[in-house]
């Protein structure tokens, strides 16, 4: 058993970039064999969602990961949704300047200005296209990769080429028009790969395909 803050010492083939697990499972690299960051490869990262706080959540993490690692986001979340209201958009949408002033002297979260008034702006933008496409998943599932603009395989090579897709960059480009910020094509993808409108985990990561299936049974949107 793996205990909290311990790591496996283990080496990333350097031809697959899959890393094998004290369970003896190959999954993909980047979690390190981390005991919280595996948690997350295994039961989030790829598998679809179609909740509308869980979404807005992401994307709005997504943004305050910009410049920093996703590890050190995900070991702040339970301190972002304390600050975020659980980020119900709804209430975000009617943070003040002093709840911005309050978010600048939480040590629990990433203390940067315009990324804290960015998410409340994001929520009142939320608020706005659930107005208008009936959910915030109808809206983003809308942007999911059809199948033949995909690849067919995910590589290690492949993957590393991954940093935005066609959709993501038009899906920016739709949000940045509506007033959303911290959207950039990259950020857009890394939501997109985490909510599971598209499946990159590696050939030979223990999760490629039970993450398919849940995809292939998963009702989108509409």
């Amino acid at each position: 058993m793996v205990e909290a803050g311990q790591t496996i010492k283990a080496e990333r083939d350097p031809e697959t970039g899959l890393l094998p697990g004290a369970d003896g499972k190959q999954r993909c690299w980047w979690h390190g064999n981390l005991p919280d960051y595996l948690h997350y490869h295994d039961t989030e990262w790829g598998w679809p969602v179609d909740d509308d706080r869980r979404l807005f959540e992401k994307i709005c993490l997504e943004g305050f990961q910009s410049g920093l690692s996703w590890l050190t986001i995900l070991r702040k979340r339970e301190g972002f949704r304390a600050a975020f209201a659980n980020f119900e958009f709804e209430d975000v949408a009617n943070f003040t300047e002093a709840d911005v002033e309050w978010c600048l002297g939480d040590a629990g979260i990433v203390r940067h200005r315009k990324k804290i008034e960015s998410t409340i702006n994001n929520a009142k933008r939320a608020i706005e296209l659930k107005k208008e496409f009936g959910s915030l998943a109808a809206y983003f599932w809308s942007y999911e990769p059809k199948s033949e603009n995909r690849p067919s395989e995910i590589t290690f090579a492949v993957a590393k080429t991954l940093g935005k897709t066609e959709e993501s960059t038009a899906l920016s480009k739709d949000l940045k028009k509506r007033g959303w910020s911290f959207v950039g094509p990259t950020t857009v993808y890394a939501f997109m790969q985490s909510m599971g409108m598209v499946n990159d985990h590696l050939e030979g990561c223990c999760c490629r395909e039970p993450v398919e299936e849940a995809r292939r049974t998963f009702k989108r949107p509409r």
